[in-house]
């Protein structure tokens, strides 16, 4: 009994442990979100972003958020000064100066630009139709995640037209992830 206890203990603890955020590419987002319409969320980092790192430490390890996330949108993890080839909406976007032999600062990739990333990291919200909606930029707890991701999610912020609408919209809002 006592070993059975004990397994059990230990395949719950690995399956909350195992629970990760589906990180997509781009194009795996936007072929997706023709299947079953979700917005995209995009972690827009670098390799040498602290706050970056901070985030996938505590932040998308959190087990609420994760489950949100993965319920409610696509996300998708770009290295905004990456190497890598991005189509989109129509266009392919690279990043021509990249230096392969830098662990430090690279140049930005042109999606970067075409998202108008200038801090990292940066969140990028996009509606169903891949549409960009905002950047978040900086560093977020997941509660304080959370109120973006629902606001975008359930459309609130379609309503929210000044700083005071947001404040109140803010204050409001009912907190649900645990840090």
């Amino acid at each position: 009994m006592k070993k059975i206890l004990i397994l059990t203990i230990t395949l719950f603890s690995l399956s909350i442990s195992a629970q990760k955020i589906n990180w997509m590419s781009f194009e795996e987002a936007v072929k997706a979100q023709k299947v079953t319409p979700k917005k995209i969320f995009v972690d827009a980092f670098t390799i040498w972003c602290g706050p970056c790192k901070l985030l996938d430490k505590n932040t998308f390890s959190n087990p609420d958020l994760i489950a949100y996330m993965n319920k409610n949108y696509y996300a998708v993890k770009f290295n905004a000064e990456g190497n890598e080839t991005v189509n989109f909406k129509g266009k392919k976007y690279t990043n021509p100066n990249f230096n392969p032999n830098t662990n430090g600062r690279n140049s930005a990739h042109e999606l970067s630009g075409y998202f108008g990333i200038r801090a990292y990291p940066t969140l990028l919200f996009l509606d169903e139709d891949a549409n960009f909606i905002t950047p978040l930029t900086g560093y977020r707890t997941p509660t304080q995640l959370e109120l973006y991701l629902k606001m975008f999610k359930n459309d609130d912020y379609k309503n929210l037209k000044t700083q005071e609408e947001f404040n109140t919209y803010s204050s409001n809002f009912k907190y649900e992830f645990k840090e």
